[in-house]
């Protein structure tokens, strides 16, 4: 059976933030899991995805998939560097997406997957469900899991947070 141990937890303070990132993450679990409560201070964006400095899409073996929709319309993406979407200012006033973000063997010397799954809340028919897959070219350990906005010029609002939690296979 798994065990999951909570290493840290980030919340977004006044004035907001374009990145929550967590650091000096040990190697002592089996795999990585992120909880995260999202929202953004403009109407549309994505969150990104960074693993030890390296931002998806610096290497030449990177590769992903995205699903998602609009309320209406299925659509897919190959090689985007985007793997969520935060609820965006223009959605239903005070109401956080969630998302999550899995990384198995985040310790080996092998290239590292990750998965991730997002929705953006809203009280209306257009939100964004979205399942993603990505493959970082990283052979190294994963010290550093950042989780950030598209552009500088994007934040994530007061209140956003991540929970970083370790896992244990027994």
């Amino acid at each position: 059976m798994a065990t999951y141990n909570l290493i840290a937890t980030t919340t977004v303070g006044s004035g907001g933030s374009t990145a929550i990132t967590f650091t000096s993450i040990p190697a002592t679990y089996t795999d990585l899991l992120v909880v995260m409560s999202l929202r953004n201070d403009t109407t549309g964006d994505q969150f990104y995805v960074t693993l030890n400095s390296s931002t998806y899409g610096s290497g030449t073996a990177n590769s992903s998939k995205i699903f998602y929709g609009d309320g209406s319309n299925p659509n897919s993406r190959d090689n985007v560097a985007y793997l969520g979407f935060p609820s965006p200012s223009n959605f239903t006033a005070s109401v956080f997406g969630n998302a999550s973000i899995y990384i198995p063997n985040y310790a080996g010397s092998s290239y590292k997957s990750v998965s991730t799954d997002s929705v953006n809340e809203n009280n209306a028919t257009a939100a964004y469900p979205s399942l993603s897959a990505a493959l970082f070219n990283i052979t190294a350990a994963i010290t550093i899991v950042s989780i950030e906005t598209q552009s500088t010029a994007t934040k994530f609002v007061q209140y956003s947070s991540a929970s970083l939690y370790g896992i244990k296979n027994s």
